[in-house]
């Protein structure tokens, strides 16, 4: 029984069996080398049972001669030809050895230990070159687990370093975010103080105006009623003298005069009630709204608020005229506002439109210039609009996107605050939820457009 090449074509098979499966190779390697590994154990039983060992070590010749022959001219199994080429040797001279015996017994029983001191050193030769495959195989994989080690920890760390740089770029998003809205908040606190300013300027005003409303109501109720009341004396007078006889020169001439009285009584009673209207109206402006949306007619709104604006110009300039052009809409009606508000808005862009043609006006002296404001109203499907027109000086481009921002103004030092415009815009779109456009050309007027949701 030829035990030891059973074992080397056992041992072999199954070192070229371990590295086909560690290198990834086609399955069809695996299984043939395992019909390999099981004809060696078939040839094996089949030795054992017939008692032929000239026969079957001739068998075990060509079928190790048969593998090596198979494997060792693949390109697959280059790696394994260390140990492929090891054994070579040994089959060699166990052939040479099995050969001598079988044509020459007498010179193989007189050199027979010479052929087997080069059975034994071919065989070491295998177990040598098989312990320093095992050690090359051993460095091996220890440097592909040090490499793969290597990689997973470059990986951990290039991991580490774009979650670290995912939370940098978070931080720093949040903090320019907090930037962000620590600078909107500052600019609404400032906004906010120069309203609350405002509004206490106001309302100081409307506390003086409401005053002096109140002092000038008393005296204007007297002449309104005496007024009246000297109306009436007159007429009974006209009565009286009726009954009186005189001459009709006489009677003609006290009637004259009894008609002239009446006429001026007439007169003062007219304008007193005119008064009165402005006296109501001044307190009506100074009274504090009540915060609530009420309906109200924004043509009576805006044509009152274009007069009140254009003779409070007119009493500090009794020279300056203009033209004054209401075109209102009927269609309009009553709008949900705040009254007193929408009154501030209104007198504050009358107020620059006036002061615009005005200084237009004296620039141009000898020019054939006509200073005209107009005011139109018109509702839209969801809005109302109004726009306020001048032919003025105009916005420069340069300042046109900053006449909204709270302090800023184009007058001189002393002539205005630069906070009316401010103060409308935030009322047009806080109060009202709406829209407040300018649209102007610099030597040739502006318009300002107000839209109002309905």
């Amino acid at each position: 029984m030829s035990i030891d090449s059973f074992l080397i074509a056992f041992l072999l098979i199954r070192h070229l069996r371990k590295f086909a499966q560690n290198t990834g190779l086609a399955p069809f390697w695996d299984r043939t080398l395992l019909r390999a590994q099981y004809a060696a154990l078939a040839l094996l039983v089949v030795d054992v049972i017939i008692d032929e060992d000239h026969v079957f070590q001739w068998a075990w010749h060509v079928f190790l001669l048969g593998l090596l022959w198979f494997v060792y001219p693949r390109p697959e199994f280059r790696p394994t030809r260390n140990i492929v080429s090891a054994v070579f040797p040994l089959v060699l001279v166990n052939i040479v050895v099995d050969f001598i015996e079988l044509v020459a017994p007498a010179f193989d029983k007189k050199y027979n230990n010479y052929f087997d001191m080069a059975q034994l050193l071919a065989f070491g030769w295998v177990i040598a070159a098989w312990v320093s495959t095992q050690r090359q195989q051993k460095a091996l994989e220890k440097e592909r687990q040090k490499r793969l080690e290597e990689e997973e920890r470059n990986r951990l760390i290039a991991a580490q370093n774009t979650q670290l740089e995912s939370m940098v770029a978070e931080r720093t998003a949040e903090l320019v975010r907090q930037k962000e809205e620590l600078e909107e908040t500052l600019t609404e606190l400032r906004a906010t103080q120069a309203q609350l300013i405002q509004q206490e300027k106001m309302a100081s005003l409307g506390e003086l105006t409401a005053g002096i409303a109140h002092e000038i109501q008393n005296p204007l109720n007297f002449v309104n009623n005496f007024a009246e009341v000297s109306v009436e004396l007159c007429q009974e007078l006209n009565d009286e003298l009726a009954k009186v006889d005189l001459s009709d020169s006489d009677r003609d001439y006290v009637g004259g005069i009894i008609s002239d009285l009446v006429q001026n009584q007439q007169k003062i009673a007219h304008h007193g009630k005119r008064a009165d209207s402005i006296v109501k109206g001044m307190l009506q402006h100074s009274r504090a709204g009540s915060g609530r949306k009420e309906p109200t007619d924004l043509n009576s709104l805006a044509d009152e608020y274009l007069r009140l604006a254009y003779h409070g110009l007119r009493a500090k300039d009794k020279n300056f005229n203009a033209s004054l052009v209401a075109d209102l809409n009927e269609n309009v009606g009553k709008v949900d506002v705040l009254p007193q508000d929408m009154g501030r808005v209104l007198l504050n862009l009358f107020t620059n439109a006036f002061y615009a043609v005005q200084q237009k006006q004296k620039r141009n002296p000898d020019a054939q210039y006509q200073p005209t404001v107009t005011v139109s109203t018109n509702r839209c499907d969801e809005d109302v609009e109004i726009r306020v027109r001048d032919n003025g000086v105009g916005i420069p481009d340069s300042v046109r996107s900053k006449i909204f921002q709270p302090f800023f103004t184009t007058k001189p030092t002393g002539e205005g605050t630069g906070l009316g415009l401010s103060l409308a815009f935030d009322i047009i779109t806080k109060g009202h939820g709406g829209t407040m456009e300018v649209e102007t050309e610099e030597g040739k007027g502006t318009e300002f457009i107000i839209r109002i949701p309905v």
